[in-house]
């Protein structure tokens, strides 16, 4: 029985979130040449990674409120004509959408490079949410690319929303609602931090596991991000994971540091690294 892993590489890790647009190109490279050999040498595994924003998404989504939406309005969006507030919002929208497409560019150059057979499936074109969730989502796509062996790619991006008219969806988001739907072993959250630290951002005391009931104990020093980051950061991250697996049987998600010299391969390989959590 073939195993299926969700890999997110975030946007702390492929980007330098500190400086707007900034790719990290060498650690693309490393990545998807880590990937590359997990891939080969375990042929059993299938894999969808998604990445998020980072520098690119996440300026121009602070500038223009992209995640919050559109004022409520009685007369739903696609039966209105906009007006000038809207107007700059949906410039925003479409400015969110380039920077992050943009991104996931590069990303696909390097697995590319490194001959990783893999499709960029854009969440803007498939996904509709209401209320800052994904709702509907055709995920036939997803699937006939993991038949096929070929990797899906997904990443954090805007998506249009019933209620709000527009928002922003994290990879983490998308993860929570495709995990429903493909039911995958494990999830791996790769960026900068070496795991969740009871004391961010002084980083002496690692968490090396967190269920429902821990966290109530270690939320307060988790922590939000460095550099902009317009969905929440280590925090909302955490417990977005928590409420997934409680919903998942079966389901472990490990947070780790992606930047350390052979993680990526080994946690596709099945070594646990960083912060376990899971339901129990």
């Amino acid at each position: 029985m073939k195993e299926l892993v969700f890999l997110k590489l975030g946007g702390s890790l492929i980007t330098d979130k500190t400086k707007p647009y900034t790719p990290r190109l060498d650690v693309m490279e490393d990545v998807a040449l880590q990937i590359a050999t997990a891939l080969r040498t375990q042929p059993n595994l299938r894999l969808v990674i998604g990445h998020g924003a980072g520098s690119f998404g996440h300026v121009p989504a602070s500038e223009y409120h992209t995640r919050d939406g559109l004022p409520p309005r009685s007369t739903p969006l696609v039966h209105r004509e906009r007006d000038e507030t809207e107007g700059n919002y949906w410039m925003g929208f479409a400015e969110v959408w380039y920077q992050a497409s943009s991104l996931n560019r590069f990303v696909m150059q390097a697995l590319h490079n490194a001959g990783v057979h893999a499709i960029a499936l854009h969440p803007s074109a498939s996904v509709i949410a209401s209320s800052g969730r994904a709702s509907i989502w055709e995920t036939t796509p997803i699937r006939m690319a993991l038949a096929a062996g070929i990797v899906p790619v997904i990443h954090g991006d805007v998506v249009f929303d019933e209620v709000r008219g527009g928002t922003i969806l994290s990879t983490e988001d998308l993860f929570a609602h495709l995990a429903h739907a493909l039911s995958p072993e494990r999830i791996l959250l790769a960026g900068l931090e070496a795991a969740v630290w009871m004391d961010f951002p002084a980083r002496t005391k690692k968490i090396e596991k967190i269920t429902p009931d821990s966290f109530k104990e270690v939320s307060a020093g988790v922590g939000k991000s460095h550099g902009a980051d317009v969905t929440g950061g280590m925090e909302s991250k955490v417990s977005e994971m928590l409420e997934l697996v409680q919903k998942s049987t079966g389901l472990s998600v490990q947070i780790f540091s992606g930047e350390e010299p052979g993680n990526i391969v080994r946690a596709l390989t099945g070594e646990t690294l960083g912060t376990l959590i899971t339901a129990s």
